[in-house]
């Protein structure tokens, strides 16, 4: 994912130092060219052989050290730089980067580098709260640096507050939004929704079905990795949402469709993975539920159709995608459904297929549009999300 791409981590002298060596090594599980700069105070907590052992390439320190490859070492690695992430970020190196200073290898270089730097401060809750480190950290904002918020709990020195550095995934997530992805989507709205609804019967039985959200998921990530403002409405799930993406939890068909609704306006594109249930029970209450030989026995009806009205409401330059999942007659099914419900594109995937369909990591589909078909391989449904990505940028060029 980051194969050509060099990350500089700053390392400060920080307790926290010794969850830096966890990200250098997802970085390099993820092919980044990874560069590690330490601070001198840096390395009372954690060694550069460390670094250098994870990620294969000399940890600088010294700012006048002569065993290094480039020339002019701190201005050489600024331009080769895609991110740099400072972490943990002491109140003191804070400071410098705000004044500009630049007396050690770190914070030369952070003020040689172009590229986007992202802060994760760790300190004590008080040190965190000054007024003076707050200012520091605003002024860091106001001149282009990323801060992450830091993590509330017990800190090394025993007192529970804010001032944790946030997990090595949470770092990691903060660094490919920056650089895993082109950013053609940048500025565009998109509303996603994936998982399954829940129509209740009573109070402990309700309809569904099998959709685990999988695809609606890795569909909401790649939009955000490539630069897009999205907004993903999502049934009841086992997976985590996606970071930097608003989450709107709903549990049935109704409350979906009203979700969805209020929000199709302000939307660029819209892109409906989730498997809404079909039916919902004519008759929920108690009284009039009706029993037939010791059998629960209800009435069904219809739930709303999200796509037909956001065909039939669609706004001028609005792009639609809906999902077909079809157990026959795949792309007739699924082409017959694009026209009557005035969508742009449809994925269909045929769900008696192996490694296609709910609850796989994988996905087969065919993206459909008005005059085209394009049959994907089995793929991971990261990889689905982008090819359907791919094809409708193409298409609102």
């Amino acid at each position: 994912m980051l194969k050509g791409k060099t990350v500089v981590l700053g390392v400060t002298g920080s307790i926290a130092a010794y969850k830096i060596a966890n990200l250098a090594s997802m970085l390099v599980k993820l092919h980044a060219d990874v560069q590690v700069i330490m601070t001198q105070n840096a390395t009372n907590f954690i060694h550069p052989i460390t670094f250098e052992t994870l990620t294969g390439n000399k940890c600088l320190v010294d700012t006048f050290d002569r065993n290094f490859q480039y020339n002019v070492e701190h201005v050489a690695l600024a331009k080769r730089a895609d991110v740099v992430m400072i972490a943990p970020a002491t109140a003191n190196v804070i400071a410098k980067m705000t004044y500009g200073l630049a007396d050690d290898m770190l914070t030369t270089t952070v003020l040689a580098c172009k590229c986007k730097k992202i802060v994760a401060p760790a300190m004590n809750t008080q040190m965190y709260q000054n007024p003076i480190v707050q200012k520091n950290m605003n002024m860091l904002i106001e001149m282009g640096f990323e801060v992450i918020q830091p993590a509330v709990g017990m800190l090394a020195c025993g007192d529970i507050g804010e001032g944790k550095l946030p997990t090595e995934q949470e770092l990691l997530e903060y660094i490919l939004k920056e650089i895993a992805c082109q950013k053609d989507m940048t500025g565009v709205n998109v509303l996603v929704t994936a998982g399954p609804t829940r129509e209740a019967i009573d109070p402990v039985r309700y309809i569904t079905n099998h959709s685990t959200g999988k695809m609606g998921y890795a569909i909401a990530r790649a939009c955000m990795l490539r630069g897009a403002n999205v907004t993903l409405v999502s049934g009841q799930t086992d997976i985590t949402p996606p970071p930097f993406v608003e989450v709107v939890s709903v549990v049935s068909a109704k409350d979906m469709f009203e979700a969805v609704t209020s929000r199709a306006d302000q939307q660029d594109i819209i892109i409906k993975a989730a498997a809404v249930a079909d039916y919902r029970p004519a008759v929920v209450s108690d009284e009039k539920v009706k029993k037939a030989d010791g059998e629960l026995s209800i009435g069904l009806e219809r739930t709303d159709d999200i796509l037909k009205y956001l065909g039939e409401h669609k706004k001028e330059g609005q792009f639609l995608c809906g999902f077909s999942m079809e157990t026959q007659n795949m792309l007739e099914n699924s082409r017959a459904k694009l026209e009557k419900k005035n969508l742009d594109m449809i994925a269909a995937n045929n769900l008696k297929q192996n490694g296609a369909g709910f609850g796989t990591d994988t996905n087969i589909i065919t993206i459909i549009t008005k005059d085209a078909e394009l049959q994907l391989e089995k793929m991971s449904k990261e990889e689905v999300a982008h090819r359907i990505l791919d094809e409708i940028q193409a298409k609102r060029k």
